[in-house]
């Protein structure tokens, strides 16, 4: 599906969820103290959605809005007034937000560099966390927001929401029940047109844009056109690439079906610039290979997650663009992401498939339903989240380093290379939003 279609795609299934949420929440308003107070930091693109699907509720309020532009603010602001007649604070402080005790969970949908400090913060505020993905900029993150989790007991949902999906949960469900055999490897894939982020030179951002705050703890860059919005994940200092934007959901739902619950032992990728001419610093083109060591299996015995990328190249593969496949010793099952799915069995024979799109709405309703009942359980964790981010950043260090590397899931680091290992973290300037430990 090329990029228009598929942004059309994902806003006919929220404005469909949205219908879907206001009907289903009705019911659990039943009075005041049932209404939950939540705040959204990070308006634009992605929190946008969350937005239109959240002011719609009537279990919860949105009760703060905070985007460093000013013109993003006010249209956020605008889209709550609509959806719920009432009016949010608004901010371009998140600090300020926090400080608010009402407020029981925040929503991070800002760029990527910004998701573990700010969910760091909010965590440490008491507050319930859902972080968009990729949850980490880096393994070390990853680490520090699992170590929050445990350490506040609050809740935290990953924004990967084929976990909370019902058609996608039916697909994996029937790989755990052993439909295919023994899953021995899983292959995730992004295969769509991008187009070219340009090159430009540094000069000054615009009055309504706060450039050192939407920074934060970064190390100071100069704004350009080129760099926001949006256009900061082909950056290394704020993004983490196509694998890390869409590549992200499609490895997410290979880790969950190839089910390891762990970090990958052994990382390759070869990838880089093959098709822009542009100032974008990820690669267009990628090829990477994770191995996992089976428990109890002889040595050397391993799982294989396979992902690939071509962003220039809009054309399906396994009858989906973006997608994940399952081999088994007995059949295979192709998901398409935000598609559906098919099942074969010996001999190529179609077994069962099953069509539907993504459910956002589901995604945030799971999260509400674990704040108000801690017995259930969040559908993508953090531990969830980090495994497949730490994907995507391992990929990435091969790449950039031209390594193969050997992972240590414990101590997550890595063996022998200095230089790759080190990339595992970032420096952080002196900021208030920088991680503490």
């Amino acid at each position: 599906m090329p990029q228009p279609a598929r942004r059309q795609f994902l806003q006919s299934t929220l404005a469909a969820a949205s219908v879907s949420a206001f009907a289903g929440t009705t019911r659990a308003a039943t009075d005041e103290k049932s209404v939950m107070k939540i705040a959204l930091i990070g308006c634009g693109g992605m929190g946008g959605n969350h937005l239109r699907l959240l002011s719609a509720r009537k279990d919860v309020v949105v009760s703060w809005v905070c985007d460093v532009d000013q013109e993003r603010l006010a249209a956020a602001v605008k889209t709550v007034e609509e959806n719920s007649s009432t009016t949010p604070k608004s901010t371009n402080d998140l600090r300020k937000v926090l400080d608010d005790q009402s407020i029981e969970a925040v929503f991070i949908a800002t760029p990527d560099h910004w998701h573990t400090p700010a969910a760091l913060l909010a965590l440490d505020a008491g507050k319930h966390v859902y972080v968009e993905k990729p949850c980490c900029h880096n393994v070390r993150e990853g680490r520090l927001l699992a170590d929050a989790v445990k350490r506040t007991g609050r809740r935290l949902q990953v924004g990967t929401q084929s976990r909370s999906t019902d058609c996608v949960r039916d697909g994996i469900e029937r790989i755990r029940r052993g439909d295919i055999g023994e899953i021995l490897v899983a292959k995730a894939w992004n295969s769509q047109k991008r187009g070219s982020i340009g090159k430009s030179e540094p000069g000054t951002p615009p009055a309504h844009l706060d450039f050192d705050t939407w920074l934060g703890p970064a190390q100071v860059t100069q704004w350009r056109p080129n760099l926001l919005h949006g256009v900061w994940r082909w950056w290394y200092n704020f993004g983490c690439g196509d694998i890390g934007n869409d590549g992200v959901h499609d490895i997410d739902v290979a880790v969950w079906g190839l089910g390891v619950e762990t970090h990958p032992s052994r990382v390759a990728c070869f990838g880089g610039k093959t098709f822009f001419d542009d100032d974008q610093q990820f690669p267009d083109t990628q090829y990477a290979i994770c191995e996992y060591p089976v428990d109890g299996a002889p040595a050397g015995r391993c799982k294989q997650l396979i992902f690939e990328q071509r962003i220039w190249s809009p054309y399906v593969q396994e009858g989906y663009e973006n997608g994940a496949a399952f081999y088994g010793t007995q059949g295979q099952l192709v998901m398409g992401h935000s598609v559906g799915w098919r099942l074969y069995g010996p001999k190529n024979k179609l077994i069962a498939e099953r069509s539907g799109g993504g459910d956002v709405a589901a995604h945030h309703q799971n999260f509400f339903d674990c704040i108000r009942d801690p017995s259930k359980s969040i559908n993508a964790s953090v531990d969830a989240g980090r495994w497949s981010a730490t994907i995507v950043h391992l990929a990435n260090i091969a790449a950039r380093t031209d390594s193969i590397l050997h992972f240590d899931p414990q101590t997550e680091r890595i063996i022998g290379n200095d230089k790759a290992d080190a990339m595992l973290t970032r420096q952080y300037r002196e900021h208030w939003g920088a991680p503490k430990s």
